[in-house]
């Protein structure tokens, strides 16, 4: 028998550790043995310069990007505003003039 409480969420008795952590397997509840809130770190979006990103800020393509599905490049140079970011592989959603919608990934822009 195991000695792990029952979930605080779910009351599902199939709980189980993860590092310090314990994880209900029914509703994906983490929680730490102590009872202390779990700390998640605020993810932070950098440019190619090492400045930080904030949504709303004005950023400009450092070099020419192939766009798929398009016939032409994004030029190195182009001015985006209103940016909004998200987390994923391509982390700054926008909307480029001449290009519409479109994901970038922060490497490849500065802050402006």
């Amino acid at each position: 028998m195991s000695d792990l409480p029952n979930c605080p969420k779910c009351d599902s008795e199939y709980t189980y550790e993860v590092g310090v952590l314990l994880t209900c397997p029914e509703c994906a509840h983490e929680w730490s043995r102590t009872g202390a809130p779990v700390i998640e770190e605020a993810r932070v979006w950098k440019d190619a310069n090492g400045n930080i990103l904030q949504n709303g800020d004005s950023v400009a393509v450092i070099k020419d990007l192939k766009v798929k599905g398009a016939s032409t490049v994004l030029k190195g140079g182009t001015k985006v505003k209103n940016i909004r970011l998200i987390d994923g592989d391509h982390d700054i959603d926008c909307r480029i003039d001449g290009f519409g919608p479109m994901q970038l990934k922060s490497e490849f822009v500065r802050k402006v």
